[in-house]
Formats: structure tokens, sequence, C-alpha cells
């Protein structure tokens, strides 16, 4: 009998071999439907300087508050108050660590079916480099706040 990782009392997980993706920022999975783009102070407060706001100014136009915590506003067709009309972020460069590691959401890696979802949203799955497991598992237990 061989051994390895069939062998294995860890066994590896559907994307042992990593994932290809690359951001088209398209927009696509910024709206579309009602969602929550939870944010913190740090990232409420990049964002704000990055558009040139102050703190409380951002606050009181582009967020939400629900179940205790911050969530960028929507607009009335359920897009990302910071997308522009090409579908474009408009802080993409200090956009929050949701936004950072989509699609690496751990409900995105369950399953091959559920990142095959994902991919029928989502235009960059699938191109672009691959990203070997370890950044992926970096990235979705990042968004697990693990």
């Amino acid at each position: 009998m061989s051994g390895g990782a069939a062998n294995s009392a860890d066994p590896q997980p559907w994307y042992a071999e990593g994932l290809r993706f690359e951001c088209q920022a398209c927009g696509r999975c910024c709206g579309g439907g009602p969602g929550y783009v939870w944010l913190d102070d740090d990232e409420l407060a990049a964002i704000a300087q990055f558009l040139g706001l102050a703190a409380d100014e951002f606050r009181g136009l582009y967020v939400r508050r629900f179940l205790g915590g911050m969530s960028l506003a929507e607009k009335a067709d359920f897009d990302c108050i910071l997308l522009d009309g090409h579908g474009r972020c408009t802080a993409y460069d200090v956009r929050p660590l949701q936004c950072r590691v989509w699609p690496f959401w751990p409900s995105n890696l369950r399953s091959r079916e559920t990142w095959q979802d994902a991919a029928r949203r989502c235009p960059g799955i699938g191109r672009g480099p691959l990203i070997a497991l370890e950044q992926v598992e970096a990235l979705r237990l990042e968004m697990a706040g693990e």
C-alpha cells in the first residue's frame, strides 16, 4: 500500500490544485440583489479619506447600520453605492475586506458546485493566474475571521 494524500487524516479540499481568478473590475459581484458589504471603522475611514470626505460625512451618505454593524448602502437597484455608472468601484483601491477577498468566500468554496455557481455571475473566475491552495486558504480564513 502506498502513502499519500488519500491516506491522510486531513484530506485536501476540492480546490487543492489551486483556483484561477483575475478580477475583471466589472462590478457584477457588487450588485444585482440585496445584500450587505460589512465594514469596520478602519475601512470606513480609509474609504472616506480616499473619496476626500470626513468619516462622519461618508457614514451619513454611504453607510447603513444593521444588526449592530455597518454596511455600505445600496442604490435603488441594489447595486453597491460605490459603483459608478459603468459598474466600476469608485473606492476599488481601498475596498473593504469582504470585497478584497471575493470570490474566496467560505460559501463559494464549500464545493465545486458553489464555485461554479459563483463563476456564472463572475467572469473573473477561471481566468488569470493560478492562485495556490495556501493563498486560497489564507483568503478564505481572512473572510471567515479566523
